[in-house]
């Protein structure tokens, strides 16, 4: 990702609408479809500055991942222990055979050779583990913001299945998230498209537009994985070995 991705991450993984809902979503979503054990070990790759940590961490210890140096440092410090830096494809030293869950959250499409990192991620985990998967959904919605993030691409459901499927793992409750505020992330990529405006930008709007859209965003803890939503910004699933 740009340096500036990183740098705006740093400054507003604490306050935007988009995190802070994102993460309750997927722990209602992990709590409820996880399975975890309850001393769990948990492993998130491709970190950042490690804002999804404290979340992971009600589930069991967390180990994590990051290859940006700066991000690293932040994410350490709010671990409170060194995060590797192992790159995917090929995850060189991580352990083998070990975790109950890998958590992937908005990092496979980074990949460009996807079917690979998935393949590393599956001989990580643990008899029964799982790894925890959300991507950004449509490739139609490609916009700057894709390009800033060195995305390679972003999925659709069947792309999603097919990648999964070759590395040799079977998803669950595969399903759209981000589905509420669709309208208006499709509305504002299309006008971006059309207009030539960049929408790189991702700083939080202004604070009562912020405090609603992470309203609005939070209800679909509820619904995520029981109710299947018909399109959304991004799609989860919970993949397990064949």
């Amino acid at each position: 990702m740009d340096r500036r991705v990183y740098d705006r991450m740093a400054e507003h993984d604490s306050t935007h609408w988009w995190y802070r809902a994102r993460r309750d979503i997927l722990s209602d979503y992990l709590a409820r479809y996880g399975g975890l054990p309850g001393d769990a070990r948990i492993l998130e790759i491709g970190c950042g500055t490690g804002h999804n940590l404290p979340m992971l961490s009600g589930f069991g210890t967390v180990d994590a991942i990051e290859i940006d140096p700066a991000a690293r440092a932040i994410a350490s410090a709010r671990l409170g222990r060194p995060v590797g830096d192992a790159p995917l494809p090929a995850l060189p030293g991580v352990e083998r055979g070990a975790y109950d869950l890998v958590a992937v959250l908005d990092v496979v499409e980074h990949i460009e050779d996807d079917v690979a990192a998935l393949a590393a991620m599956r001989a990580c985990l643990a008899p029964g583990g799982k790894v925890l998967i959300a991507v950004p959904a449509h490739q139609w919605m490609w916009s700057a913001h894709d390009v800033v993030n060195h995305h390679h691409r972003r999925y659709s459901k069947a792309t999603l299945v097919k990648a999964i499927r070759a590395a040799g793992l079977r998803e669950r409750k595969l399903g759209y998230f981000n589905s509420l505020l669709f309208p208006l992330a499709a509305a504002a990529r299309v006008a971006g498209r059309i207009t030539g405006r960049d929408d790189s930008d991702d700083s939080p709007p202004a604070a009562p537009v912020n405090a609603l859209f992470e309203r609005i965003f939070r209800v679909e803890r509820h619904l995520v994985g029981r109710v299947p939503m018909p399109i959304g910004v991004s799609i989860v699933t919970l993949a397990e070995p064949v």
